[in-house]
């Protein structure tokens, strides 16, 4: 009997196993109170996504002193096809004294403006958006919707407005923690079932998973209360997906090769010792790639990414942790009965030891340059598809699958007024240089009307209205234009801010990034691979496999995208986001690959240790890519265009790099390189036999390595 000592007996010992399940209910009991809370502290109101240093938020902060608070206009917008009548004017006169008197509303509701078409009306209500005000702003744009609409006897009357778009988002953000974690729930429990054949066996990991997301997000919680770091929807959102998938992930390259030592040991205490022993590094690796790849986004322009990196990092790390201390322990506590109705009996064959695997392994050692050489070149051609992703920006009518009151109030004000009335460009300067100021913003093109200056404390408060829609890319450009002018004023110190300018710094931001942490990740996971598995080639191959996948995912994605679902193009961090997710979660099935290609080749050789590693690993590892796809594509059950675009894109990644690229095109590159893919290892002084091995006799009469 092999002797394991050290964590990987620890954890598994006939009463240590107890030990670590105490500890784990006693983390539970302190963790659960403080995960409840993480929807509390987090932030999704747009300045919160961008750098303090942009243009946009510098003007935000300086508009504060204009203002009691922070505030969103609401406007509410009323319409009647056959003309505006006298009691509807009577109706909108009293609806601005009603809703100045709405807890949440922030100083003065401006008069109604009608339209000079005679079929519709506007006022702007002034709501609190500071981050004590921003849970209840749904709450408050709600209690709008309702006071306006009552009493209109057939007038139409819509919220819209960047008070009503932020609580749109908001309900849409509200609703993410649940959803999102009963449809991940089902997906996983779904695919588990199938895997496992077992009525119990697929509870353990769901339970473990469970725990490291209620850990993950009690230290998260933490942090953001005391250590500033910023949480918004779509982290927290990610961060669920990510502990299931990865930590579903871990759990099933344990649990097979769990099964696999009891196979051979009687003991289920020595079988699980030996178990994480060997792979537990592969997880071990896989994990700290996931996590350091995550935290590179760190050094992000864009608030909100740069805060997802210690967000997944730590779901990665608590999820690991809970993976090979908390899930070996259960394990052995119920035993063999847990895999029932196939338990796996000492002395019985390994399954994993024929089938479609070795077969596949088989048929690809024929003919392996044939085969990598069609196979880069059909994901070449996907990759192709990339062309036609239009990755700037979503406005705010295509940010939602379903169209929001915020979205058709939008339609209805266009139809009547400047389409840039409800969210006009703000500039703010010196006083004394007002005059210029307020001279070279009516002089800019795209600006049709510039209000009244306001000034207060040396400086002055000057709003523009947009001709065009404040989300649209010809408003942006006007507002390009509106800095530039305003910028070459003479002591005009000015700053220009508002919904466009702030939506203008956001795709600078997100440019910014995708330049500088694609690169610097694509380095980062390419050195830990040359550490971990101890070569040069190797790694060098298997990086430029997951680009290519990424290339082909995007590709498809933009396909379906435009010509499938209807959208109208991507949210400009989508290809940062699929990048990392795909370079990292992708990395993470080759090295469960190599790993234990690399332990076959010690005996065999290069190329029958590649093809015994595929037999081994590769029904494990295409169920934990179909796990993670589904987990992912679960983001595709909210109501947010971005977010169904990123669970489609990384869903369809993960599927192409477990069906294709890992099982066919690293193995195919494997048999032709041979053992120089290990150069300059000791791998790569051992001569290989014939390539194409009867993997099936073998495997039955050489069990791997004790």
């Amino acid at each position: 009997m092999v002797r394991v000592d050290g964590i990987a007996g620890l954890v598994c010992g006939r009463w240590t196993k107890w030990m670590v399940l105490v500890f784990w209910l006693a983390i539970l009991v302190v963790a659960v109170p403080l995960a409840s809370k993480l929807t509390g502290v987090q932030q999704n109101d747009s300045s919160a996504f961008l750098p303090g240093t942009a243009e946009a938020t510098e003007a935000g902060e300086l508009q504060k002193a204009f203002q009691p608070a922070a505030v969103a206009p609401a406007v509410v917008v009323y319409e009647r096809t056959g003309g505006i009548t006298p009691a509807d004017r009577t109706k909108v006169l009293a609806d601005v004294q009603a809703l100045a008197r709405i807890d949440g509303v922030a100083g003065q509701v401006s008069p109604p403006v009608f339209a000079d078409d005679g079929q519709a009306a506007q006022i702007v209500v002034p709501v609190r958006a500071d981050a004590s005000a921003w849970e209840r702003l749904g709450d408050v744009v709600g209690t709008i919707r309702d006071t306006a609409a009552s009493g209109g006897d057939g007038l139409n009357v819509e919220i819209t407005g960047p008070a009503a778009t932020a609580a749109d988002a908001e309900g849409a953000f509200k609703g993410i923690d649940g959803t999102l974690l009963y449809t991940t729930l089902v997906i996983v429990a779904i695919i588990l079932l199938v895997t496992y054949r077992s009525p119990v066996l697929w509870l353990l990991p769901i339970i473990t998973s469970g725990v490291a997301l209620i850990s993950a997000q009690s230290v998260i919680y933490l942090l953001a209360k005391h250590a500033d770091l910023v949480v918004n929807g779509q982290s927290a959102g990610i961060l669920t997906v990510l502990v299931f998938g990865a930590g579903t992930d871990y759990a099933l390259l344990l649990v097979a090769r769990y099964r696999e030592e009891l196979r051979r040991h009687e003991d289920r205490h020595h079988a699980m010792a030996l178990a994480l022993h060997r792979a537990g590094p592969a997880i071990i690796g896989s994990a700290a790639t996931v996590a350091i790849g995550m935290a590179c986004l760190a050094v992000a322009d864009m608030n909100s990414t740069r805060s997802l990196g210690p967000v997944a990092a730590i779901g990665i790390a608590v999820g690991l942790l809970t993976m090979i201390s908390l899930l070996p322990a259960l394990l052995v506590i119920f035993g063999r009965r847990l895999f029932w109705p196939v338990r796996p009996k000492f002395g019985s064959p390994e399954s994993t030891r024929t089938g479609v695997w070795v077969r596949l392994g088989n048929a690809i050692a024929r003919r392996p340059r044939t085969i990598w050489i069609a196979t880069a070149l059909a994901l070449g051609a996907l990759s192709l598809g990339a062309l036609q992703l239009d990755a700037n920006g979503l406005s705010t009518e295509n940010s939602f699958i379903d169209k929001p009151q915020s979205v058709s109030g939008q339609e209805v004000l266009i139809r009547h007024f400047a389409a840039g009335e409800s969210a006009p460009v703000v500039v703010i300067g010196r006083a004394d240089a007002a005059g210029p100021l307020r001279q070279a913003l009516a002089g800019t093109d795209g600006i049709v009307a510039v209000g009244e200056p306001t000034v207060k404390d040396g400086r002055v408060l000057l709003n523009g209205i947009l001709r065009d829609r404040p989300d649209s890319a010809a408003a942006e450009r006007a507002v390009e234009r509106v800095r530039d002018t305003v910028h070459a004023v003479p002591g005009g110190e000015a700053k220009v801010g508002g919904v466009t300018a702030l939506n203008l710094d956001l795709k600078a931001a997100n440019r910014h990034d995708n330049r500088l942490i694609i690169p610097l990740v694509l380095l980062v996971v390419l050195i830990i691979l040359m550490v971990l598995l101890r070569t040069v080639v190797a790694p060098l191959v298997l990086m430029a496999t997951v680009v290519l996948s990424f290339g082909a995912a995007l590709g498809i994605s933009a396909l379906i995208f435009r010509h499938v679902l209807g959208f109208a193009g991507a949210d400009t961090s989508l290809p940062l986001y699929v990048f990392v997710f795909l370079v990292a979660l992708g990395i993470d099935y080759n090295i469960f690959l190599m790993t234990r290609a690399r332990e076959e080749s010690q005996q065999h050789g290069a190329r029958r240790g590649a093809l015994l590693g595929l037999a081994a690993t590769g029904g494990v590892i295409t169920s934990a890519g179909i796990v993670l796809a589904g987990t992912f594509a679960a983001l595709g059950s909210l109501p947010l265009a971005a977010f169904a675009e990123l669970g489609i894109a990384v869903a369809l990644g993960i599927l192409l790099d477990t069906m294709i690229v890992r099982s066919v095109l690293v193995i195919a590159l494997t048999l032709d390189i041979g053992r120089w893919m290990w150069w300059p290892s000791a791998l790569m002084r051992r001569r290989d036999g014939d390539a194409v091995a009867v993997v099936e006799q073998e495997r039955a009469t050489d069990p791997a390595p004790a």
